[in-house]
């Protein structure tokens, strides 16, 4: 069962994916902003990260950079999960190291395919 970190600093946006993705096997581990995220993602090791964008403080492009930067957690894929649609954003995230974006609100079909998508487990 593949590990997600979800990070986002709603907690509704936490609850509604955590439902979701727990309904459909993955275990979950949840921060509610940028720097919680990347002390999770170091100490945890998830198999995957559902990255917010809008946060306080480290916002979820700039946890993305760090994160697929870093030598210890680099090797973890991420996917944004923002409200952000603009293309300019999505290329933005991907420039930053994001494998995926997805536009909220996500419905559970897309959300899951792209995790299995980018596990590799389709």
């Amino acid at each position: 069962m593949a590990r997600i970190l979800i990070i986002d600093d709603s907690p509704t946006e936490i609850h509604v994916l955590k439902g979701m993705l727990e309904k459909n096997g993955f275990e979950t581990l949840t921060a509610d902003s940028g720097e919680r995220g990347i002390e999770l993602a170091k100490s945890e090791k998830p198999d995957l990260v559902l990255m917010d964008v809008v946060m306080p403080g480290l916002n979820g492009f700039q946890a993305t950079r760090q994160l697929s930067r870093d030598e210890e957690t680099r090797d973890i894929p991420i996917i944004i999960c923002t409200t952000k649609d603009q293309e300019t954003d999505k290329v933005w995230g991907k420039r930053q190291g994001a494998k995926d974006y997805i536009t909220k609100p996500v419905t559970e079909e897309e959300l899951v395919e792209k995790i299995r998508l980018t596990l590799g487990a389709v």
